[in-house]
């Protein structure tokens, strides 16, 4: 139906052909309000207007511009009139309809050929062709100086009917807005009547608009959907300024999403809120509710919102996933709004569905609850490989009455197992969701808060995992996943299981208070544990057995209550560059046959030992600093055979290494020093291999065999001791060879009470009282070794000490080179003892001595052979020199 205001308008052009207008007037056309508010304002049914249903769909375009009668558009095509002709080139025409349908209330938006956004899923809110309703014409030809009409230059044809020319006006017109002022509405029923225009000047106009205030034309706009705000940012400048301003949009951003900050949303499953002066866009809360607007939404009371297009509202999430799928082009995004939200039964999550929480609490997460009580609160399971869950609490509490039926159920079934429940479940293979700003929590016995199984690979991130009754994070059959800056803390059992090949990255996550475990690995459990924070768990902070074997870097494990990592039942493990602190037992526990890797850890001031290997353990314990523990740095007992290689072990409150009850193992290159007691003990049936570790500045002994200590001390440095650089006693018998041992306060090797040793090879200097002792019934060996600048004497054998002294030279020493008293009877044989500055030999006390083969030269007292008398002096002397 054609309205008679377009045959009227047709017939105004053809009225003003005819009628010339002086150049210095402006000829003007005046139109109807209800034309004007609706193509300026566009409220799309959210306001009231005037105009008819017919009147809507004439007026669709701008109001400047009026479309013709069919009459003249059969004219115009005839004549190719640049202004109403179209051609295979030019621009479809656009219409703009009307935004809810009669049938299903759906909104419709700018779309070419008078299509709905229903058949264009394409076609969006914020696009090029949604934005701007008006359509497009042909440039005009160019006029000439002294003209003010334009005419067209197209001629007809012979083949053409010809049709009189049409006449347009030419408007001058800067703006829309002073176009509105040219407009009147008195006039243009005149004009409706009379058929003719009417030419009026500037002076006599009002503009009704523009002398409103802004805070008038703020309040006016903030009733309108965000959609007329679009159209209104084309209509002038002042509507321009006022449709984009912060004030406006964020009216329209708080009543749609709640959030007190803008949400940058810039692709699928990456948000994060910014404070406005950290956008790009002038408007940050425009630009945010254009990355939002497909969402739909999940509240526990649903309400209206006509201020957005696209807003659909929910009280269930089942029911906003249904939506979502059957709308297959709509972005998978759902805003779950304040509450405590109780499905009917488990959440089930198989797309790539985005689930967000809306509040406008400054704390989001505790004010959005998914509460289960039926079943698993939340699952993940196939097809969830780009799903996001953020800023959600989700945790689980068993309904009693719903319990007390399955326990029926079970007795009348005869089945052993519970069923578990989890608050979040992470299942197969394809399951790959992102959990991000989580609060996580479960209370009941029978299921970890979160579970992930069966080859899954969630990333949770910022989360926290607390006050659960069972475990916190359980992950097994190998399962992986990104689990980053969550705290997991006060659970009942572990903080983390981790089992059955699974094999989890844990970055700087913070693991402590619970009252079991910190982080459990067993049953071939692997893991990656970066940067973590463990602390202050009432068992271990990590438990590594049965074949497990975990990666732990750069973590703090501090605080427990009894020990840092416990590794044991055949458990491995590479634990690097951590620091185990302050633990009520021995920082790292290793036993039962288990064989972790211990490399660049610092382990310090804990109220045990640093490490402490036994059980038959091993283990490689490599360039660690160690520390500061109240008992000994490493100690080994009952036959452990690690390997200790490179270590500093120093400054404790014990000694530096223990090895006791058969204990064994590689010791090697270590500097061990500035240590209570003994440097290194070796004690009860142990033997150690000690190569090549420098060891001084100790308070006591530098090494000290008792006990049936036994072992081989071979290429150390051993020196500045404050008490002899090595003992040994009570029927100990290492073998001591090639060492270097120097600047001891009581000697350099003391045996007594029984003890043994051979000794080969060794440097033996500069010790402030005797290179070597041999009192008590002792009976070493020396052999081949230098022992010089003593600033007592070289050897002393007194208190029935025994022993054979073979090939060794011994010379510069303050007192005699080879002292023998007291009932001792050593055989010395093949000597050089020489430069002394005292007697070569000397045998007192009733001492006796078989000496053979000896050279003695140069020595201040004796010449080259001194021998003391004694009360009963016996000794033999054979081929002396």
């Amino acid at each position: 139906m054609i309205s008679s205001d377009w045959l009227h308008r047709g017939h105004l052009f053809q009225t003003a052909s005819r009628n010339s207008t002086p150049a210095n007037q402006r000829v003007t056309r005046r139109i109807t309000r209800s034309s004007v508010s609706t193509s300026c304002v566009a409220s799309e049914g959210s306001m009231s207007s005037s105009v008819g249903p017919e009147e809507m769909s004439s007026s669709s375009s701008s109001p400047y511009f009026h479309p013709p009668t069919p009459q003249q558009v059969l004219d115009d095509s005839s004549q190719q009139s640049p202004s109403y002709s179209q051609d295979s080139n030019s621009p479809e025409q656009h219409t703009f309809e009307s935004m809810e349908s009669s049938e299903g209330g759906t909104p419709s938006r700018y779309s070419p050929s008078g299509r709905s956004d229903v058949d264009n899923p394409s076609l969006g809110l914020y696009s090029a062709q949604g934005s701007y309703p008006y359509s497009l014409r042909k440039r005009r030809p160019c006029c000439t100086k002294d003209e003010d009409l334009c005419f067209p230059i197209a001629a007809a044809t012979a083949d053409e009917t010809p049709q009189p020319t049409m006449k347009k006006f030419k408007l001058e017109c800067l703006s829309p807005g002073e176009a509105r002022k040219d407009f009147s509405i008195d006039d243009e029923i005149k004009v409706e009547n009379a058929h003719t225009v009417e030419v009026m000047d500037d002076e006599d106009q009002e503009d009704y608009i523009n002398t409103l205030p802004d805070e008038l034309l703020l309040k006016v706009f903030s009733f309108l959907p965000d959609k007329s705000l679009l159209a209104c940012s084309s209509v002038c400048y002042r509507f321009n300024q006022i449709s984009n301003s912060h004030e406006v949009w964020k009216e329209l951003y708080l009543s749609l999403y709640d959030y007190r900050i803008p949400l940058f949303h810039p692709s699928h499953a990456k948000f994060e809120f910014r404070e406005q002066n950290r956008w790009r866009d002038c408007n940050p809360w425009k630009e945010s509710h254009r990355q939002l607007h497909h969402g739909v939404h999940v509240m526990k009371e649903p309400r209206q919102n006509f201020r957005a297009i696209n807003y659909r509202c929910f009280d269930q999430i089942e029911q906003a996933q249904t939506f979502l799928e059957e709308n297959e082009y709509r972005e998978k995004l759902i805003f779950l709004h304040s509450g405590v939200h109780e499905p009917i039964d488990t959440i089930l999550i198989n797309t790539d569905v985005q689930i967000i929480g809306a509040s406008d609490s400054r704390d989001i997460t505790s004010s959005v609850i998914l509460e289960g009580s039926r079943n698993t609160a939340l699952t993940f399971t196939d097809g969830s490989a780009n799903a996001y869950f953020g800023f959600i609490t989700v945790r689980f509490r068993a309904d009693p009455q719903c319990r007390q039926q399955q326990q029926q159920a079970q007795i009348a079934q005869q089945v052993p197992q519970m069923n578990h429940f989890y608050s979040i479940l992470v299942t197969e293979k394809d399951a790959m969701p992102y959990i991000e700003r989580c609060d996580i929590t479960s209370k009941v016995g029978n299921g970890a808060a979160v579970c992930v199984k069966k080859g899954a690979a969630p990333k949770f991130k910022y989360c926290t995992v607390l006050d659960c009754e069972n475990v916190g994070i359980y992950i097994t059959d190998n399962a992986t996943g990104h689990y980053e800056h969550c705290e997991i803390a006060r659970n009942t059992l572990a903080g983390v299981w981790v089992k059955n090949h699974a094999n989890p990255y844990f970055r700087k996550c913070t693991i402590h208070s619970g009252k079991d475990v910190g982080v459990f690995t067993f049953e071939h459990g692997q893991g990656y544990f970066e940067k973590c924070n463990i602390h202050s768990n009432r068992i271990s902070g990590i438990e590594v057995k049965n074949s497990a074997n975990p990666v732990v870097v750069r973590c703090e494990v501090h605080h427990g209550y009894t020990g840092g990592i416990y590794v044991h039942e055949r458990g491995r493990g590479q634990f690097m560059e951590n620091r185990i602190y302050a633990n009520a037992y021995a920082g790292i526990w290793i036993t039962s046959h288990s064989d972790p890797t211990i490399r660049k850890n610092e382990i310090f001031t804990g109220q045990q030992g640093g490490v402490y290997i036994f059980g038959e353990g091993r283990g490689l314990i490599e360039q660690n600093n160690i520390y500061g523990n109240a008992l000994a740095g490493i100690q080994i007992r009952s036959q452990s055979d690690p390997i200790v290689r490179a270590n500093k072990i120093h400054d404790g409150l014990h000694g530096g290494i223990y090895v006791h009850e058969k204990g064994k193992g590689l010791i090697e290159e270590n500097e061990v020093y500035g240590n209570t007691l003994a440097g290194i003990w070796v004690t009860t049936g142990s033997s150690p291999i000690l190569r090549k570790n420098r060891i001084h500045s100790g308070k006591q002994v530098g090494v000290y065999f008792y006990d049936q200590g036994h072992g081989l001390l071979e290429e150390n440095d051993i020196f500045n001791h404050l008490y002899s650089g090595v003992q040994i006693r009570t029927g100990s018998n290492p073998k001591i060879t090639r060492n270097k041992i120097w600047g001891g306060q009581n000697g350099g090797v003391l045996v007594y009470n029984g003890g043994k040793g051979c000794l080969e090879d060794n440097e033996i200097f500069d010790n402030a009282m005797a290179g070597v002792w041999i009192k008590t019934d002792s009976e070493p060996t020396l052999r081949r070794n230098k022992i010089y600048d003593g600033r007592d004497g070289g050897v002393c054998i007194f208190n029935r000490g025994k022993g054979l002294l073979e090939d060794n030279e011994i010379f510069r020493n303050a007192q005699a080179g080879v002292l023998i008293s007291t009932e001792s009877n050593p055989i010395l044989r093949r000597n050089r003892v020489f430069d002394g500055k005292s007697a070569g030999i000397e045998i007192t006390n009733g001492a006796t001595a078989t000496l053979e083969e000896n050279q003695l030269f140069r020595n201040k007292y004796g010449g080259e052979e001194s021998l003391t008398s004694s009360r009963f002096p016996a000794y033999h002397i054979r081929l002396n020199h």
